[in-house]
């Protein structure tokens, strides 16, 4: 039996962005995180392959009702392109099938980034987290089966050339959910005439989240539990792109339990909605003909809890 004592868990609510390390899991770094907290319930917003890096936000608590937001959300990465060689992946954990010249000049590589920009189909590789029939496709792939993927369309916002060493590329995406960069670096090695695989990938951006406000695991894993919990934000900044409305503690009292509000604000298809104390994030609403409509919301323990801020020990 082991004689250590039994930490409890604690309800904890709020949203952790976290600069995932090389190597692990969305999943092997959330409950990590999880466990430094002792947080009851966690959650992540998406997941980012062992082989990337980057911004991987962690909701926990109430800001688990919000992780769909971020989900959806635009996300930006920088990918680094290894040029004249296809894999089995798509990326550099497959073996090579394939490898070609890189000669190329600047008028195709620039041609090649605006076939790629805009909506385009992309079909889905095989080894990726996607289900068919309730299967996901690496499992397939494992065993060496190939089924087949309906493309779908995704759209780049931006594709920009960083840097190019030798039949090294780097490349700044923005893109819509959905978007698999691997297949999108094949794509473009293809366009170059050469090949490519994904070599390297950082994720930088999700939706109004940037890396720059992330914490490493390793700087989580020196501090001591009150530090710890200064790096929880409020579940809200999953919506912080949103118009804000506060509302006085009657109103706010109404519309956390459900109702339907009068208001002057202008028409919003999701607002963040606030009570009159800083930290009084009740949930998110809509604003239709000078309603405020309440969509998820906080229960009244979670806002208590998180209106009385780090728990103590």
């Amino acid at each position: 039996m082991d004689p250590r004592p039994r930490i409890p868990k604690r309800a904890l609510h709020g949203v952790l962005l976290l600069d995932k390390p090389l190597g692990l899991s969305s999943n092997d770094a959330l409950q990590k995180v999880r466990r430094l907290l002792r947080a009851e319930k966690a959650g992540h917003t998406g997941t980012l392959d062992p082989l990337a890096t980057g911004l991987l936000p962690l909701c926990f608590g109430a800001a688990t009702k919000f992780s769909q937001l971020n989900l959806d959300a635009d996300k930006a990465y920088v990918a680094t392109l290894k040029l004249g060689e296809t894999t089995t992946t798509a990326d550099r954990e497959g073996e090579v099938m394939l490898r070609r010249e890189v000669s190329f000049d600047d008028a195709r590589l620039q041609a090649a980034l605006q076939s790629l920009r805009g909506d385009i189909d992309q079909v889905p590789p095989m080894h990726s987290a996607l289900k068919v029939a309730g299967q996901a496709l690496y499992e397939l792939a494992r065993k060496g089966k190939e089924v087949e993927r309906a493309a779908r369309r995704v759209t780049i916002h931006s594709l920009e050339l960083l840097s190019r060493d030798g039949d090294s590329m780097q490349i700044a995406v923005r893109c819509s959910k959905g978007t698999y960069i691997r297949t999108l670096a094949e794509d473009l090695g293809e366009r170059l005439g050469c090949g490519a695989h994904l070599s390297a990938l950082r994720r930088t951006a999700s939706g109004p989240l940037q890396l720059e406000h992330a914490v490493t695991l390793e700087q989580l894993q020196t501090m001591d539990d009150a530090q710890r919990l200064a790096q929880l934000q409020s579940p809200d900044l999953l919506l912080a792109d949103c118009p804000l409305i506060r509302l006085d503690g009657e109103e706010a009292g109404k519309l956390l339990a459900g109702m339907r509000r009068r208001t002057g604000a202008a028409p919003a298809a999701r607002v963040r909605a606030f009570g009159p104390e800083p930290r009084a994030f009740l949930g998110s609403a809509r604003v239709v003909g000078g309603e405020l409509i309440p969509e998820r919301l906080l229960s009244p323990v979670e806002l208590q809890t998180l209106l009385a801020g780090a728990l103590p020990l």
